[in-house]
């Protein structure tokens, strides 16, 4: 009997420890999303400005084309694409590094500061809800966001393509 209690203390401690020291998974099956985009403040036509909301099984693009702000989440007009362009992207989550979850600063570099364009990012799965802005010029941001970087631009030309 002794035993069996320090087994079951056991298994309650490490059920609890690994509960609450998890990290945030990515899980793309869930409701959460991943808006992603560029965007060229000294540009003219329909191209200066493209976000994309990419859901679990869905994906849409914005009709607003607005440039996004430095200070806020962008608030985006959507709607649905047809789904060959969903099958084209829908693996972009795979590629976000979860480094950036641990990030404080929502500013990556200078962005279009010298009209080179920037990236808009914004992720939220499981309570978890952030945005990132990203100079398109990857010697002003960190090394590990140039995969992720270069995966977004990538889905941007497929579904324009």
């Amino acid at each position: 009997m002794k035993y069996l209690k320090i087994l079951i203390v056991c298994i309650g401690i490490g059920w609890f420890l690994n509960s609450c020291c998890e990290k945030a998974d990515i899980d793309p099956e869930g409701s959460g999303y991943l808006v992603f985009g560029q965007f060229y403040g000294f540009c003219i036509g329909d191209d200066c400005v493209q976000i994309f909301k990419l859901e679990h099984d869905n994906l849409l693009e914005d009709t607003k084309k607005e440039y996004p702000g430095r200070s806020d989440f962008y608030e985006g007009s959507y709607v649905g694409l047809d789904n060959s362009h969903f099958e084209q992207v829908k693996d972009l989550i795979d590629y976000f590094p979860e480094e950036m979850l641990n990030e404080v600063d929502t500013v990556f570099g200078c962005p279009d500061c010298m009209d080179q364009g920037g990236m808009y990012i914004e992720y939220n799965f499981n309570g978890i809800r952030k945005f990132w802005i990203i100079d398109n010029f990857t010697g002003n941001v960190p090394a590990y966001l140039h995969d992720f970087m270069e995966k977004v631009n990538e889905k941007i030309d497929l579904i324009n393509n």
